[in-house]
């Protein structure tokens, strides 16, 4: 009895660069904001705010370590 072999696995794919590991905001929350102002929200700027977040944090934590902090405070922001 001869054993075939297995194919060798695919590796993972990795996420791209740009878009961020979390969703930091809720979409109903800015759709609700947008409907109050009298606008809609075009699919691509839920993306655009995202990464928005994601550049503010990332700072913000960058900030934090320089000062030996492990909390963000508003000041970070």
């Amino acid at each position: 009895m001869s054993k075939k072999a297995k194919p060798a696995a695919k590796p993972a794919k990795k996420a791209a660069k740009s878009s961020p590991k979390y969703t930091f905001f809720v979409k109903k929350a800015v759709q609700d904001f947008a409907r109050d102002s009298g606008m809609m929200v075009g699919s691509d700027a839920y993306d655009a705010f995202n990464m928005t977040m994601h550049n503010m944090l990332t700072e913000a934590a960058k900030r934090c370590t320089e000062n030996k902090r492990k909390t963000l405070k508003a000041y970070d922001f």
